[in-house]
């Protein structure tokens, strides 16, 4: 009889030709090569977030990079849509969906589309772009659009409806990106540092230096504070430089404890990357501080991603705030 067969991984493979019959009418199992793709191999990634938050511009930076982006994908076809990608095969087999809450099909179960992805064999990564209230208002007003969900009500009312639709969502990523102190290009040029690179299944860390008076990173996985430093801001011949500057990288690193502060941090990350790795994590954000991100907190963040790529691990430095002053 013939019909659908199921593969070796209890997954249907739709219709295959009979094989030809073994001794006593046995027909011999199909067993797939372990040169032959599975699901798992297919590099798929989910892009949600909040209207306004800069979700076009990661799905163009994934262009970019060689996806083939679905935008404003109804999320009742993404296991559609990636069984396609997987079909497909080639250019297909690294495939992004944009999920946007003005699509009909839009519901907020994406937990349970997730899972079928998952229990499909795939190994879906979420991004959730993200920014604050008065960011997301002030990117309204300047391109004179009203909120999708805002109705007859406010920018603010729209905002927070959306959020509450997204809040799993938000629970379920896999990276978070603050896009309220980024321009265009600073988004996609971290987005195509996150999925560009050969291996895109490491673990990448970013060492995000910023200052504690602009407010905490919201996507930060560590904090670290560099204010036990002395400020290079009261040396005259330093106010002016940041910490990408030599001397005032000499000037933070030549203090008491500043070089045992980056070791330990470093030994911290290194130690616990492998258990990251393992239960699933592929984007780690290390916060570093000080009082406006210019000096102490960007060379401390110079030093740490310096540190970790010698220990082979994936690592940028980022610096959120300098220039603000």
């Amino acid at each position: 009889m013939s019909g659908t067969r199921v593969a070796p991984d209890g997954l249907p493979t739709g219709e295959m030709p009979e094989a030809e019959p073994g001794p006593e009418g046995v027909r011999p199992v199909q067993v797939r090569s372990e040169a032959d793709p599975t699901r798992s191999d297919t590099a798929l990634v989910v892009v949600t977030g909040v209207s306004g938050g800069g979700r076009s511009t990661v799905a163009r930076a994934l262009e970019n990079v060689g996806f083939y982006v679905v935008d404003n994908l109804p999320q009742a076809l993404m296991l559609d849509m990636a069984e396609l990608a997987f079909q497909a095969g080639g250019a297909a087999r690294k495939t992004a969906m944009v999920l946007d809450v003005r699509s009909r099909a839009f519901s907020t179960d994406l937990a349970g589309a997730i899972r079928a992805l998952k229990e499909r064999g795939f190994q879906p990564r979420v991004v959730f772009v993200d920014a604050d209230d008065e960011v997301l208002i002030r990117r309204f007003e300047s391109v004179r659009r009203s909120h999708p969900l805002q109705g007859d009500g406010r920018l603010a009312d729209g905002i927070a409806v959306e959020r509450g639709l997204l809040e799993e969502a938000r629970d379920l990523a896999d990276v978070i990106i603050d896009t309220s102190h980024l321009n265009v290009n600073q988004l996609r040029r971290r987005v195509e540092e996150l999925f560009g690179g050969e291996d895109a299944r490491r673990l990448r860390v970013t060492v995000l230096s910023f200052g504690f008076k602009y407010g905490l990173p919201p996507d930060a996985d560590f904090v670290l504070d560099a204010r036990f430093l002395p400020n290079p801001y009261w040396v005259p011949e330093l106010r002016e430089h940041t910490g990408r500057d030599e001397d005032v990288s000499r000037y933070v690193l030549g203090q008491r404890g500043a070089v045992t502060f980056v070791e330990t941090y470093a030994r911290l990350i290194n130690a616990t990357a492998p258990g990251f790795e393992r239960e699933g994590k592929r984007y780690l954000t290390v916060a570093v501080g000080c009082t406006g991100g210019k000096h102490r907190s960007v060379a401390i963040a110079e030093e740490l991603a310096s540190r970790l790529r010698q220990a082979r691990l994936s690592a940028n430095a980022q610096h959120r705030d300098l220039g603000r002053e």
